[in-house]
């Protein structure tokens, strides 16, 4: 197995021969001396590739357009909503999903299009209905409160709200049951034996236009049967509603798809690409006659970025070597709340390895970063990367310990 810290295969993040860590044309440990150089606060900090991007949000479009298919690529804010990267799917032809609020204001900050923008979310307050359906956004309803709300707030704008019904078609996506998002016991979305009862308030109220259906299973999705499998339980939905009078226009499948947090390792994973799960569900989608949405994230944004830390020392006891470093848990939540994998490696040059426990400097035993992993060994301030952070790290960063957030 090769050494932890040395992935042997080149790319956007590549390694050169002499063993500095490249993000494009930029040598990342340059970058990390600029910054220290210009700011106390220079370390941590997240560096993203906007080639990456672009090469994942094109393994989506090539497919759906290659497919001929009618569609939406709505990009899943909460995965990442930082604004220049926001300009940047904007610019390639994607919309925004939303789960809030504020993300509806940033989405506008960004300049996104509010008529393609899709709001989200299983407890949308007053001030955030009442935002969307100004704007015109389109509005997934969770529940069959979340119909009244905003019918009522359709009504006391005097608007028509575009709305989908966000169902839960009680499928196993096969992930950590944080993730799992469709499955019975998840809180989002109607069950199939409430559905004839948000047809009936959607299709008695002037206010509503039922416009489509909508589903999400889950997060970090590996296996693309799931996918098809959803298509075809909304797609039995979709006939139910036409069969009621509906002319729905939509069927948004949401987003999920995984990406191989373990390559570097080289532990053989076959993931599907967004243009790989396109090609899955195209024959069905294109059969309906619906427009296609889209909710990714992860697979368009984790690559494209990394955190930048560096070394603060090294300590032992009886039974492990801890690597301190100034990244933590306030940066990259993952490991802690999932029990996620991140790969880390060094991105300068040294020699000899061991085996460490990577942790952060917060006051918490949950502050950790990889355990008992096998690295070069590092000296004190030697740069290292958490690769694939480019989504729910900055996203889900915070203060806590008054840590100044890095973003």
């Amino acid at each position: 197995m090769p050494v932890h810290g040395r992935p042997s295969f080149t790319g956007v993040f590549h390694t050169s021969p002499d063993g500095y860590l490249f993000c494009e044309d930029l040598q990342v440990k340059t970058v990390q001396d600029e910054f220290a150089k210009a700011s106390e606060y220079g370390s941590p900090f997240f560096m993203y590739s906007k080639r990456q991007i672009g090469d994942n949000v094109r393994s989506y479009v090539e497919a759906l357009q290659r497919h001929d298919l009618p569609y939406i690529l709505g990009y899943a804010v909460k995965a990442n909503n930082n604004l220049t990267i926001l300009r940047i799917l904007r610019d390639l032809g994607c919309t925004a999903v939303l789960v809030s609020g504020n993300e509806l204001k940033l989405a506008m900050l960004a300049g996104f299009s509010t008529d393609k923008l899709v709001f989200n979310g299983n407890g949308k307050t007053q001030w955030e209905i009442e935002l969307a359906v100004t704007h015109d956004v389109m509005i997934n309803a969770d529940s069959l409160f979340d119909i009244d709300h905003i019918s009522s707030v359709a009504r006391q704008l005097g608007k028509k709200v575009k709305m989908l019904l966000r169902m839960n078609p009680d499928i196993d996506p096969e992930v950590h049951r944080y993730l799992a998002t469709g499955s019975a016991v998840s809180k989002f979305g109607i069950p199939e034996t409430d559905l004839d009862t948000a047809l009936g308030k959607a299709g008695s109220d002037d206010n509503i236009d039922l416009v489509g259906l909508h589903c999400h299973i889950g997060s970090t999705i590996t296996n693309i049967d799931v996918f098809r499998a959803t298509v075809s339980a909304m797609l039995r939905y979709n006939n139910h509603v036409q069969g009621r009078g509906f002319r729905l226009k939509y069927l948004n499948v949401g987003g999920g798809l995984g990406i191989n947090y373990r390559k570097y390792i080289q532990v053989c994973m076959c993931i599907p690409s967004g243009g790989e799960l396109i090609d899955s569900i195209a024959d069905k989608i294109k059969e309906s006659g619906l427009c296609l949405i889209l909710e990714p994230g992860r697979s368009i944004i984790a690559s494209a970025g990394i955190l930048v830390s560096k070394v603060i020392g090294i300590k032992r006891n009886e039974t492990r070597s801890f690597l301190v470093i100034d990244g933590s848990m306030t940066e990259v939540m993952r490991p802690c709340l999932y029990g996620a994998y991140h790969h880390i490696q060094l991105i300068e040059p040294t020699s000899g390895t061991r085996r460490y426990s990577v942790v952060g400097p917060v006051c918490e035993c949950g502050d950790y970063l990889a355990e008992d992993i096998e690295l070069p060994i590092p000296h004190e301030g030697c740069g290292l990367a958490i690769r694939d952070a480019g989504a729910y790290c900055a996203s889900m960063s915070s203060n806590y310990n008054m840590r100044v957030r890095t973003i």
